[in-house]
């Protein structure tokens, strides 16, 4: 099967799954290496690029995403009705850094960080699938351990936590500006000082 064809294939498999389309599955329906699925796809997603389509095809976690451009955003929003934005509040953001920057966190150690019970705050987080359950830490009592998800990877737009930037430039990932969180839907503001204040 020639190249062309295989891309043009996994054009229309990524329309129709509409999220996120990892590369084992790809390969799975060619019988072909995933190295060499991965290397098709990311050509599809250089071609456009390059071309400076208004789709894009994003990559999460060794998967990929048909998303609408960045820069085309105003014009969508004209034309979608608006939608109230949920809000997080800056301790649900506040446990969210600490989770993405110190995975996998048991519940006990995000409050020895924050000073303060967060029961809710994680369920909040799970229930908005930002944060999910990865396994339970070899300490007594077997506390649950938590870890981001790939919704947290795609709202940030990262392709894996190793584009996560450094800590004091996690204002910075949240927001691309003052009026446009990154967070699909969220709005709300970390205070990195207390952050520090509370590691300290």
């Amino acid at each position: 099967m020639v190249n062309k064809t295989i891309k043009s294939a996994i054009e229309s498999m990524m329309f129709v799954w509409g999220e996120p389309l990892s590369i084992k599955d790809i390969a799975d329906v060619f019988n072909m290496d995933k190295k060499d699925i991965y290397e098709c796809c990311k050509q599809l997603q250089d071609e456009y690029e390059r071309e400076g389509r208004g789709i894009v095809i994003r990559e999460v976690n060794n998967s990929f995403q048909f998303v609408t451009r960045k820069e085309n955003r105003d014009y969508i929003e004209r034309l979608c009705t608006p939608v109230r934005r949920r809000r997080l509040s800056q301790s649900a953001l506040e446990t969210l850094a600490i989770v993405a920057y110190r995975q996998p966190v048991t519940k006990g150690e995000i409050e020895a960080i924050r000073g303060i019970r967060c029961d809710r705050v994680i369920e909040g987080l799970v229930s908005k699938n930002l944060v999910m359950q990865v396994g339970r830490a070899e300490t007594v009592g077997r506390p649950m351990l938590y870890g981001t998800t790939d919704e947290f990877l795609k709202q940030f737009e990262f392709e894996t936590l190793k584009d996560m930037p450094p800590i004091e430039d996690i204002e910075g990932a949240i927001f691309e500006d003052e009026e446009a969180p990154v967070f699909e839907g969220i709005a709300g503001q970390i205070s990195l000082d207390e952050l520090n204040e509370n590691e300290g």
